[in-house]
């Protein structure tokens, strides 16, 4: 039986943009019923006006014959508020749990069920194993596939607020870049600095003393004061603060001016990891913050960073370029645990995996020969001086 499971119709209907007129209130998606199942309705649906994501009772999604499966801005669903017509010239977004592009990746429950069909059994490596000690090796091993070899890497943008931090991602393991966009929609990369820090800031008295006093009641007698008998850690340090109010030196100019470009050479003893004008960085890993310099305040900031894969359901996924890395991953975690394996077949699925997961990395690095072509033409250019 082939693997796809929609037909082309059900794939590529899931998601539908259309403009607003200002009347009509009713949008069909598909014509065809078998689009999506019949217990489908708008809690399936993410709908975007205008970039907004709209609250999901002020619309409902459902099929008539006249108007096939559609979204009704007049008929809310429950008890919500009908949104209405949308807005003349409003751009409409509408997706019906889409995904595309998932054929290139493989569930981990079918990995799992694969595993168990081809490697265990009666006359095969692995007699017998049980299926929770496949999963946990399953999951152990897309772990490790996820920082280094699979295509794993996150992103998210905001707006960097006056307080110039933003906190880190639910999932976020290590970053890899760190961007903000200009007005050309181009990312320019910013770096981390290593030479600052926000520390835990421990309070004092006038004297030095360390405080446990957390409202300085000191006119209050001892024995009704609120004192505690932890340290008590400021906010924010004056590390912090300085580094946030202070404009950086290789900020507070554009190397494409009168004043970088006529230096002609003489910048040779420029640090490289100061010698750009886009900001820097630091990552509080306690508190779970990033820290950007003063002149990134207000600018949009790109984060990309690696996860491990495991955060959601949706997300224990594996590409199929690494299918076979994985269950060699997998057996080679199940054998290398029990005591009664010969040496010399743990060592052996040892290689397998190595082999495998080399495999998979030159797969998934996705170089493409014309475009290593393209690039290798510019390196015959002659650099004058």
């Amino acid at each position: 039986m082939g693997l796809l499971q929609q037909t082309q119709q059900q794939y590529y209907d899931v998601k539908k943009s259309f403009t607003g007129d200002g009347t009509i209130s009713k949008f069909t998606i598909s014509n065809s019923q078998s689009t999506f199942p019949t217990t489908y309705n708008n809690s399936n649906t993410a709908v975007y006006i205008d970039n907004v994501l709209i609250i999901q009772n002020s619309y409902s999604l459902l099929f008539t014959v006249a108007s096939g499966w559609h979204i009704d801005f007049a008929a809310p669903t429950g008890t919500g508020t009908a949104y209405g017509a949308p807005a003349s010239s409003a751009n409409i977004v509408i997706d019906v749990e889409s995904y595309f592009g998932s054929y290139q990746y493989i569930t981990l429950s079918n990995v799992i069920n694969n595993f168990i069909i081809s490697y265990v059994g009666r006359d095969k490596i692995i007699s017998s194993v049980d299926r929770v000690d496949v999963a946990f090796h399953a999951q152990r091993a897309l772990q490790e596939l996820s920082y280094d070899t699979l295509k794993s890497v996150k992103s998210q943008e905001i707006e960097v607020p006056a307080s110039l931090t933003m906190i880190l991602p639910q999932d976020y393991i290590n970053y890899v870049k760190l961007a903000w966009k200009d007005s050309a929609g181009i990312e320019r990369v910013i770096y981390p600095v290593s030479k600052t820090s926000n520390p835990n800031a421990i309070k004092q008295d006038s004297d030095g003393n360390y405080s446990f006093d957390i409202d300085d009641d000191t006119s209050v007698p001892i024995g009704e004061r609120d004192d505690t008998t932890n340290l008590i850690n400021n906010n924010n340090s004056d590390t912090w603060n300085s580094y946030k109010a202070a404009t950086p030196s290789e900020n507070q100019d554009d190397y494409q001016d009168d004043t970088y470009w006529p230096a002609g050479g003489e910048r040779y003893g420029l640090d490289p990891q100061h010698a750009q004008a886009n900001g820097s960085f630091f990552i509080d890993e306690i508190k779970g913050l990033i820290h950007f310099s003063s002149n990134i305040s207000g600018k949009t900031i790109i984060l990309k960073y690696i996860s491990d894969s495991l955060g959601t359901d949706n997300e224990m996924i594996l590409h199929k370029f690494a299918e076979e890395a994985i269950y060699k991953w997998i057996a080679y975690g199940i054998l290398s645990t029990r005591i009664n394996t010969p040496e010399h077949i743990v060592q052996r699925f040892k290689k397998e995996k190595f082999a495998e997961t080399r495999k998979a990395k030159l797969r998934l690095s996705n170089l493409k020969i014309e475009e290593l072509t393209q690039i290798l033409r510019g390196k015959s250019k002659h650099i004058k001086h």
